[in-house]
Protein backbone atom coordinates (compact mmCIF):
# COMPACT_ATOMS: atom_id res chain seq x y z
CA UNK A 1 0.00 0.00 0.00
CA UNK A 2 1.51 3.01 -0.90
CA UNK A 3 2.29 6.06 1.82
CA UNK A 4 1.92 9.95 0.71
CA UNK A 5 3.37 12.86 3.18
CA UNK A 6 2.01 16.49 2.63
CA UNK A 7 4.48 18.43 4.63
CA UNK A 8 4.46 22.69 4.99
CA UNK A 9 5.68 25.07 7.79
CA UNK A 10 3.77 28.18 9.43
CA UNK A 11 4.41 30.00 12.35
CA UNK A 12 2.94 29.73 15.79
CA UNK A 13 1.53 27.05 17.88
CA UNK A 14 -2.08 27.93 17.79
CA UNK A 15 -2.16 28.56 13.93
CA UNK A 16 -0.11 25.01 13.23
CA UNK A 17 -2.55 23.29 15.69
CA UNK A 18 -5.85 24.39 13.73
CA UNK A 19 -3.97 23.60 10.13
CA UNK A 20 -3.70 20.21 11.76
CA UNK A 21 -7.43 20.34 12.78
CA UNK A 22 -8.47 21.64 9.36
CA UNK A 23 -5.88 18.89 7.33
CA UNK A 24 -8.48 15.99 9.02
CA UNK A 25 -11.34 17.41 7.04
CA UNK A 26 -9.65 16.45 3.88
CA UNK A 27 -11.04 14.02 1.31
CA UNK A 28 -9.04 11.07 0.79
CA UNK A 29 -8.80 11.61 4.71
CA UNK A 30 -5.23 11.56 6.07
CA UNK A 31 -4.02 8.49 7.92
CA UNK A 32 -2.49 10.16 10.68
CA UNK A 33 -1.56 14.07 11.39
CA UNK A 34 1.73 15.29 13.18
CA UNK A 35 2.37 19.01 14.55
CA UNK A 36 5.54 19.34 15.66
CA UNK A 37 7.81 22.73 17.00
CA UNK A 38 10.88 23.10 14.69
CA UNK A 39 13.47 23.65 17.46
CA UNK A 40 15.90 26.21 15.94
CA UNK A 41 14.42 29.43 17.77
CA UNK A 42 12.66 30.04 14.35
CA UNK A 43 9.09 30.13 15.46
CA UNK A 44 8.28 27.86 12.84
CA UNK A 45 6.13 24.40 13.25
CA UNK A 46 5.77 21.80 11.14
CA UNK A 47 2.63 20.15 9.86
CA UNK A 48 2.30 16.83 8.50
CA UNK A 49 -0.35 14.25 7.10
CA UNK A 50 -0.18 10.78 6.04
CA UNK A 51 -2.00 9.59 3.37
CA UNK A 52 -3.38 6.18 1.35
CA UNK A 53 -3.97 8.05 -1.81
CA UNK A 54 -2.38 11.12 -3.31
CA UNK A 55 -4.01 13.96 -1.33
CA UNK A 56 -6.26 16.89 -2.92
CA UNK A 57 -3.88 19.65 -4.20
CA UNK A 58 -6.61 21.98 -5.08
CA UNK A 59 -7.34 21.15 -1.15
CA UNK A 60 -3.97 21.85 0.40
CA UNK A 61 -4.03 25.25 -1.85
CA UNK A 62 -6.51 26.29 0.28
CA UNK A 63 -5.28 25.85 3.23
CA UNK A 64 -2.01 27.20 3.30
CA UNK A 65 -3.59 30.50 2.00
CA UNK A 66 -6.75 29.92 4.94
CA UNK A 67 -3.43 29.96 7.37
CA UNK A 68 -0.26 31.15 6.19
CA UNK A 69 1.26 28.60 5.44
CA UNK A 70 4.25 28.01 3.46
CA UNK A 71 3.02 24.87 0.23
CA UNK A 72 2.89 21.68 0.97
CA UNK A 73 5.41 19.32 -0.07
CA UNK A 74 3.86 16.24 -1.44
CA UNK A 75 5.66 13.23 -1.23
CA UNK A 76 5.58 9.39 -1.66
CA UNK A 77 7.59 7.55 -0.02
CA UNK A 78 8.39 3.58 -0.48
CA UNK A 79 6.93 0.74 0.25
CA UNK A 80 9.17 -1.30 2.96
CA UNK A 81 9.28 -3.68 5.17
CA UNK A 82 9.69 -1.86 8.32
CA UNK A 83 10.29 -5.20 10.73
CA UNK A 84 12.94 -6.35 8.38
CA UNK A 85 14.30 -3.17 7.82
CA UNK A 86 14.56 -3.01 12.11
CA UNK A 87 16.05 -6.53 12.14
CA UNK A 88 18.88 -5.24 9.50
CA UNK A 89 20.04 -1.50 11.08
CA UNK A 90 19.26 -3.56 14.77
CA UNK A 91 22.21 -5.75 14.86
CA UNK A 92 23.40 -7.73 18.23
CA UNK A 93 25.10 -5.74 20.96
CA UNK A 94 27.88 -6.86 22.95
CA UNK A 95 28.13 -5.48 25.83
CA UNK A 96 31.06 -6.28 28.34
CA UNK A 97 29.66 -9.90 28.44
CA UNK A 98 26.20 -9.14 28.18
CA UNK A 99 25.32 -9.91 24.27
CA UNK A 100 21.82 -7.89 23.62
CA UNK A 101 19.76 -9.97 20.54
CA UNK A 102 16.53 -10.36 18.37
CA UNK A 103 15.11 -13.96 18.05
CA UNK A 104 16.12 -13.33 14.28
CA UNK A 105 19.75 -13.75 16.07
CA UNK A 106 19.27 -16.40 17.90
CA UNK A 107 22.13 -18.99 16.15
CA UNK A 108 24.42 -15.77 16.86
CA UNK A 109 24.54 -15.78 20.87
CA UNK A 110 28.28 -16.37 21.84
CA UNK A 111 29.41 -19.45 23.86
CA UNK A 112 29.52 -17.95 27.57
CA UNK A 113 28.07 -14.89 27.02
CA UNK A 114 25.20 -13.45 29.09
CA UNK A 115 22.14 -13.49 26.58
CA UNK A 116 19.11 -10.71 26.73
CA UNK A 117 16.57 -11.38 23.83
CA UNK A 118 14.94 -7.97 23.12
CA UNK A 119 12.44 -8.12 20.03
CA UNK A 120 13.57 -5.55 17.10
CA UNK A 121 10.47 -4.16 17.51
CA UNK A 122 11.31 -2.62 20.71
CA UNK A 123 13.89 -0.08 19.60
CA UNK A 124 14.49 1.55 23.14
CA UNK A 125 16.16 -0.52 25.26
CA UNK A 126 17.75 -2.97 23.26
CA UNK A 127 21.68 -1.78 23.84
CA UNK A 128 22.15 -0.06 20.74
CA UNK A 129 21.40 3.47 22.27
CA UNK A 130 24.58 5.05 23.93
CA UNK A 131 22.64 5.19 27.77
CA UNK A 132 21.32 1.51 27.85
CA UNK A 133 25.30 -0.20 26.47
CA UNK A 134 26.79 2.32 29.57
CA UNK A 135 24.58 0.96 32.12
CA UNK A 136 25.43 -2.53 30.53
CA UNK A 137 28.84 -1.75 30.67
CA UNK A 138 28.39 -0.39 33.83
CA UNK A 139 27.05 -3.29 35.47
CA UNK A 140 29.24 -6.18 33.86
CA UNK A 141 32.53 -3.69 35.44
CA UNK A 142 30.99 -3.22 38.86
CA UNK A 143 30.62 -7.34 38.71
CA UNK A 144 33.99 -8.66 37.47
CA UNK A 145 35.06 -5.99 40.68
CA UNK A 146 33.33 -8.34 42.82
CA UNK A 147 29.68 -6.76 42.92
CA UNK A 148 26.92 -9.33 44.40
CA UNK A 149 23.68 -7.02 44.18
CA UNK A 150 21.18 -8.80 46.72
CA UNK A 151 18.48 -6.50 46.02
CA UNK A 152 18.38 -4.60 43.03
CA UNK A 153 15.69 -2.67 41.04
CA UNK A 154 15.57 -0.86 37.64
CA UNK A 155 13.64 2.29 37.86
CA UNK A 156 12.08 3.46 34.71
CA UNK A 157 12.71 0.21 33.29
CA UNK A 158 11.30 0.33 30.05
CA UNK A 159 12.13 -2.85 28.45
CA UNK A 160 13.49 -4.52 31.47
CA UNK A 161 16.90 -4.81 29.92
CA UNK A 162 18.72 -3.87 33.03
CA UNK A 163 16.96 -5.44 35.20
CA UNK A 164 17.20 -9.29 33.34
CA UNK A 165 21.37 -8.55 33.20
CA UNK A 166 21.11 -8.52 36.95
CA UNK A 167 19.11 -11.42 37.05
CA UNK A 168 21.58 -12.85 34.73
CA UNK A 169 24.22 -12.25 36.95
CA UNK A 170 23.12 -13.26 40.69
CA UNK A 171 20.27 -15.61 41.79
CA UNK A 172 18.71 -13.34 43.74
CA UNK A 173 15.48 -11.42 42.82
CA UNK A 174 14.93 -7.93 40.90
CA UNK A 175 12.50 -5.73 40.76
CA UNK A 176 12.02 -3.43 38.17
CA UNK A 177 9.58 -0.59 37.53
CA UNK A 178 8.26 2.05 34.95
CA UNK A 179 5.32 4.80 35.04
CA UNK A 180 3.95 3.77 31.49
CA UNK A 181 1.48 0.96 31.49
CA UNK A 182 2.52 -0.44 27.99
CA UNK A 183 6.07 -0.34 28.87
CA UNK A 184 5.42 -2.04 31.68
CA UNK A 185 3.72 -5.09 29.36
CA UNK A 186 6.00 -4.70 27.44
CA UNK A 187 9.13 -5.63 30.02
CA UNK A 188 7.05 -8.74 31.54
CA UNK A 189 6.77 -9.74 27.98
CA UNK A 190 10.79 -9.70 27.78
CA UNK A 191 11.02 -11.61 31.22
CA UNK A 192 8.85 -13.95 30.03
CA UNK A 193 10.95 -14.72 26.85
CA UNK A 194 14.20 -14.90 28.28
CA UNK A 195 12.74 -17.48 31.59
CA UNK A 196 13.30 -14.85 34.03
CA UNK A 197 9.16 -14.95 35.21
CA UNK A 198 9.69 -15.26 38.83
CA UNK A 199 13.01 -13.48 39.10
CA UNK A 200 12.58 -10.08 37.93
CA UNK A 201 8.87 -8.39 39.13
CA UNK A 202 7.87 -5.52 37.02
CA UNK A 203 5.70 -3.05 38.77
CA UNK A 204 3.70 0.26 37.14
CA UNK A 205 4.37 3.38 39.34
CA UNK A 206 6.26 6.73 39.32
CA UNK A 207 9.53 6.10 40.94
CA UNK A 208 9.90 4.10 44.20
CA UNK A 209 6.28 4.84 44.68
CA UNK A 210 4.62 1.30 45.51
CA UNK A 211 3.97 -1.08 47.99
CA UNK A 212 6.02 -3.65 46.67
CA UNK A 213 9.24 -1.27 46.12
CA UNK A 214 9.05 0.40 49.73
CA UNK A 215 8.59 -2.69 51.29
CA UNK A 216 11.82 -4.42 49.61
CA UNK A 217 14.00 -1.30 49.98
CA UNK A 218 16.28 -0.74 51.46
CA UNK A 219 18.23 -1.34 47.93
CA UNK A 220 22.04 -2.00 47.11
CA UNK A 221 22.28 -1.92 43.13
CA UNK A 222 19.45 0.74 41.57
CA UNK A 223 19.62 1.72 37.62
CA UNK A 224 17.92 4.62 36.62
CA UNK A 225 18.15 5.41 33.01
CA UNK A 226 15.76 8.29 32.17
CA UNK A 227 16.53 12.26 32.15
CA UNK A 228 18.86 14.36 33.64
CA UNK A 229 15.23 16.32 34.68
CA UNK A 230 13.80 12.98 36.36
CA UNK A 231 16.67 11.99 37.75
CA UNK A 232 17.08 15.35 39.76
CA UNK A 233 14.01 14.86 41.24
CA UNK A 234 14.65 11.13 42.21
CA UNK A 235 17.73 12.09 43.88
CA UNK A 236 15.58 12.64 47.62
CA UNK A 237 14.00 9.10 47.68
CA UNK A 238 16.91 7.75 45.81
CA UNK A 239 18.73 8.85 49.47
CA UNK A 240 16.03 6.80 50.89
CA UNK A 241 15.87 3.89 48.77
CA UNK A 242 19.92 2.98 48.41
CA UNK A 243 21.41 1.50 51.27
CA UNK A 244 24.45 2.53 52.67
CA UNK A 245 27.01 1.35 50.50
CA UNK A 246 24.99 0.78 47.76
CA UNK A 247 25.36 1.78 44.13
CA UNK A 248 23.36 3.95 41.60
CA UNK A 249 23.99 3.94 37.66
CA UNK A 250 22.72 6.84 36.12
CA UNK A 251 21.83 7.35 32.50
CA UNK A 252 20.08 9.51 30.35
CA UNK A 253 22.12 12.23 30.94
CA UNK A 254 23.94 14.33 28.39
CA UNK A 255 27.39 14.87 28.04
CA UNK A 256 26.82 18.49 29.78
CA UNK A 257 24.70 17.74 32.19
CA UNK A 258 26.66 15.43 33.98
CA UNK A 259 28.38 17.72 36.31
CA UNK A 260 25.15 18.69 37.73
CA UNK A 261 23.97 15.78 38.14
CA UNK A 262 26.65 14.90 40.14
CA UNK A 263 26.86 17.88 41.88
CA UNK A 264 23.12 17.51 43.02
CA UNK A 265 23.28 13.94 44.44
CA UNK A 266 26.56 14.33 46.09
CA UNK A 267 24.01 16.43 48.35
CA UNK A 268 22.26 13.55 49.43
CA UNK A 269 25.23 11.63 50.12
CA UNK A 270 25.67 9.95 46.61
CA UNK A 271 29.08 10.87 45.57
CA UNK A 272 30.43 9.83 42.23
CA UNK A 273 32.65 6.74 41.23
CA UNK A 274 33.19 6.46 37.67
CA UNK A 275 31.61 8.27 34.87
CA UNK A 276 31.78 6.97 30.68
CA UNK A 277 30.86 8.56 28.01
CA UNK A 278 29.58 6.96 24.55
CA UNK A 279 28.77 9.54 22.03
CA UNK A 280 26.62 12.30 23.35
CA UNK A 281 25.43 10.51 26.79
CA UNK A 282 27.12 9.89 29.81
CA UNK A 283 26.41 7.18 32.03
CA UNK A 284 27.26 7.31 36.03
CA UNK A 285 27.95 4.85 38.29
CA UNK A 286 27.55 6.33 42.35
CA UNK A 287 28.04 5.12 45.67
CA UNK A 288 25.65 6.14 48.88
CA UNK A 289 28.18 7.28 51.54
Amino acid sequence: MPTFTALTTLPGKASAEALGEAMERLNPAPTGIGVFEIEDGSGLWEVGGYFTEAPDAAGLALLEALYGARPFTVSELPETDWVAEVRRELAPVQAGRFFVYGSHDADKVPEGALPLLIEAAMAFGTGHHGTTLGCLRALDRLAQEGLHARNAVDIGCGTAVLAMAAARLWPDPVFASDIDEIAVEVARANIRANGLDGRVTCVEAAGFDHPDLMAAAPFDLVFANILKGPLIALAPDMADALQPGGRAILSGILNEQADEVISHYARFGINLVSRDEIGEWTTLVLQKH
